[in-house]
C-alpha cells in the first residue's frame, strides 16, 4: 500500500513560532484582564475568577459546541453579566491592554522565513494553535511573531473549534476542515502533552526544543526533534509538494 505523501503542516504559535515565557504570559494576562474589567465597572475579583472557570471549560469541551459558546456559558453562569453585553465592551481589550504581553515573547527573526518557505514549496500551512482566545488575540501574538496571517489557510480560534489541546478531537477538526488524512500532516510543536499528541492519529511531529514544555517528563526518544533553526533545516530538506 503506498504511504500518504505529507502535503499539510500544522504549526503550534506559542513556544513555537513565537518563543513566549508561559508563565509569565499567562500571569500578566490574568491581571490585564482583571485590571480592565474594574475599569469597565465590573467586580474584578469576580470576572478573572469566570475567566479562569471558562478556560478549564473549554479544555474540558466535548465538541457539542464551540470553546467560545462553552466560555460564554460559564462566564455568565458565574457572572451574570450578560455575555453579549461583556463582550462588546472588552473588544478594545485584545485591541490594546493584550499588547503588553509582548514583552513576554521572544520573536525569532527565523519564523517567517520558515513559514514562507514552507508555503513556497506547496505546502498547506495551519497554525494550530489551541482555541482558548477570540481571533483578535490569536492575531494580536501573530503580529508579536511578524507573521501575517495570510501565510495560514487556517488558523484555529475559540469562535470556531470545539475542542483545546491535548484532546485529539482538536486535531480531528483540523483534517476535517482541510480535507485531508492524519498520514498527510507534520504537526509542530513545543509541548509534549499538547502537540506530539497528535502522532497519535498517524501524524508525523517535531518537537521544537527552544521552549520545551514537558510536565510528565515523558521520554523524547520517539520524536523527531531540534531547536528551532533545526527544524528550518529540516523543512529546507522537505520536497516541493505537487
Amino acid at each position: 500500500m503506498a504511504t500518504a505523501r505529507l502535503n499539510t503542516i500544522l504549526f503550534d504559535l506559542d513556544g513555537t513560532l513565537l518563543p513566549l515565557e508561559q508563565k509569565q504570559f499567562m500571569h500578566g494576562y490574568f491581571n490585564l484582564f482583571e485590571k480592565c474589567c474594574v475599569e469597565l465597572g465590573y467586580d474584578g475579583s469576580s470576572a478573572l475568577s469566570a475567566l479562569q472557570f471558562g478556560l478549564k471549560a473549554m479544555l474540558a469541551n466535548d465538541g457539542t459546541m464551540t470553546n467560545k459558546e462553552r466560555f460564554d456559558q460559564t462566564f455568565e453562569h458565574m457572572t451574570g453579566i450578560p455575555v453579549s453585553e461583556f463582550n462588546a465592551r472588552l473588544a478594545s481589550f485584545y485591541e490594546k491592554d493584550f499588547h503588553q504581553l509582548k514583552a513576554a515573547s521572544k520573536p525569532s527573526p527565523l519564523a517567517p522565513g520558515l513559514v514562507s518557505m514552507v508555503r513556497s514549496k506547496g505546502y498547506d500551512v495551519v497554525l494550530a494553535t489551541t482555541p482558548l482566545f477570540p481571533w483578535q488575540g490569536t492575531y494580536a501574538r501573530l503580529g508579536w511573531a511578524n507573521l501575517d496571517p495570510s501565510l495560514f489557510s487556517l488558523i484555529t480560534t475559540y469562535e470556531d473549534f470545539s475542542y483545546a489541546k491535548p484532546h485529539v478531537g482538536y486535531y480531528q477538526e483540523i483534517l476535517k476542515s482541510r480535507s485531508v488524512k492524519a498520514e498527510q500532516c507534520l504537526m509542530i510543536g513545543n509541548d509534549v502533552g499538547e502537540d506530539m499528541i497528535a502522532q497519535q492519529l498517524g501524524m508525523q511531529v517535531y518537537l521544537v526544543t527552544d521552549c520545551l514544555i514537558n510536565e510528565q517528563q515523558d521520554s523524547l526518544d520517539s520524536y523527531r526533534k531540534g531547536s528551532l533553526s533545526d527544524l528550518l533545516r529540516f523543512c529546507e530538506e522537505l520536497p516541493l509538494c505537487n
